[in-house]
């Protein structure tokens, strides 16, 4: 059998086995169908039913989501998102917008106008804002209904297949105004005969919510701080809205942490899903660009002190020595200061301590090292006023360090700027120039 006729065949076996598949598991074999044969990747992603398809596009990758956007009909995406919940349905839709407006304006008007209603709601809110991540499928109950009462309701949506992940039951007045939440753990505890204005009379059952235009980082800490599966989202007068469950809440620590660590290094993670190797590379270039500019302006502090390389070779070899030193405590305060303000850990009131602490640390690793490498350059060169100058120097630079990597980024969110955007160059250029410039001007004082 030849080689197509073997993949044929995986894709064959793929496809009747889909409905023991997870949708990310489904994902996951499409991009490996997808690197061995593109004409078998569209074959089986037609293929998939509409139970799955929203599930399986929304875990593609972006680049090849963008794709099967493209290569499925208006009528295979519609129906895929009949089967979705709102905040799934409306990034679908939104998704498309980008690629072709006509196209997704098309396919929102083939739903149903309930369905058209909620995504072009849920579209009114900013990628940031906690309503963009919110759903509005989700369990309630009225103070004056029984628990049997909104029991029997919940069998009929869960038979009707609307609504999953249920974790508590919201409880609202009259006017959906929010006053409790009860986890359904608790709820089978209850007399089923009771009614849950009874129940919620105690401070038990006061719940968490957060507001559809709070920062979703913000929702993030929620969640965080006091260990969440869902939280509700309310409106005016605290009128329930929907409701943000954990899952949602992964996706967008998941994307923050790839943001940030691609931003430390300069690198672009929407790029970074691009098949096209020229435009990766392209954005890659811009940035090693800055880099050569900052390692010119490096060099030039070096070539003022020519004269002083040319009488010490020394100097020459422990040069290195000194940017590396300064280059990864640097990286070291950076990182913690970057994944502290992404975490909320680090605000106005305890900046200048953080700030202290990191030069503390800073100075501290500079003494041990300044030792250390003193006497290493002591003994090797044969020169105790030699060991004097790196150690100095080490003190210095892992001191900027240590000052710098912990300014930089605050000083870029005081400015609402990301820290993790353009601080690693930043940082680069003040550890070498101000590493080189220590090392140099003291081997120049102390030397000659």
């Amino acid at each position: 059998m030849n080689k197509h006729g073997t993949n044929n065949t995986i894709v064959s076996k793929l496809i009747n086995n889909f409905n023991n598949f997870h949708p990310s598991d489904i994902a996951d074999e499409l991009k490996k169908i997808k690197k061995k044969d593109k004409k078998l990747f569209y074959e089986a992603l037609h293929k998939i039913s509409d139970e799955y398809l929203g599930e399986v596009l929304l875990e593609l990758p972006e680049s090849l989501r963008d794709k099967a956007y493209k290569s499925l009909s208006n009528k295979q995406i519609s129906q895929a998102i009949e089967e979705l919940e709102t905040d799934d349905a409306t990034d679908i839709i939104q998704d498309i917008e980008e690629l072709d407006k006509q196209k997704a304006q098309e396919i929102l008007k083939s739903l149903d106008q309930e369905d058209q209603d909620d995504i072009n709601w849920l579209k009114k809110y900013d990628e940031d804002e906690a309503g963009a991540y919110m759903q509005i499928e989700l369990f309630s109950a009225n103070i004056n209904e029984t628990i049997q009462e909104s029991i029997n309701r919940l069998k009929k949506l869960k038979e009707d297949d609307e609504i999953e992940n249920i974790h508590q039951v919201f409880v609202v007045d009259n006017d959906n105004i929010l006053l409790a939440s009860i986890p359904l753990e608790d709820l089978l505890t209850f007399d089923f005969k009771q009614q849950y204005k009874d129940i919620i009379k105690t401070d038990k059952y006061k719940t968490f919510y957060v507001r559809g235009d709070d920062h979703i980082d913000d929702v993030v800490q929620q969640f965080e701080n006091y260990n969440l599966s869902v939280v509700a989202v309310v409106g005016y007068k605290n009128r329930l809205l929907g409701r943000i469950t954990s899952d949602d809440i992964l996706d967008v620590v998941e994307q923050n942490a790839t943001e940030q660590i691609y931003q430390l290094a300069g690198v672009d993670d929407e790029f970074e899903q691009e098949e096209d190797l020229a435009q990766t590379g392209k954005k890659r270039a811009s940035w090693l660009f800055i880099n050569l500019l900052t390692a010119i302006m490096a060099s030039i502090v070096i070539g003022f002190f020519d004269e002083t390389l040319q009488h010490f070779i020394a100097l020459a070899i422990l040069m290195p020595i000194v940017a590396s030193m300064g280059g990864n405590a640097g990286t070291q305060t950076l990182a913690v200061m970057v994944r502290q303000l992404a975490l909320g850990d680090i605000d106005d009131t305890n900046s200048k301590d953080a700030i202290k602490k990191e030069i503390v640390l800073a100075l501290a690793n500079g003494i041990l090292f300044a030792i250390v490498l003193g006497t290493i350059a002591s003994i090797w060169f044969h020169s105790a006023l030699l060991g004097i100058v790196i150690a100095l120097s080490i003190i210095i630079t892992l001191f900027c360090a240590g000052f710098f990597g912990s300014v930089i980024p605050l000083a870029l969110k005081k400015f609402d700027i990301d820290p993790a955007i353009g601080s690693t160059v930043l940082l680069t250029t003040v550890t070498d120039i101000m590493g080189f410039f220590s090392f140099l001007g003291l081997a120049k004082m102390i030397l000659i």
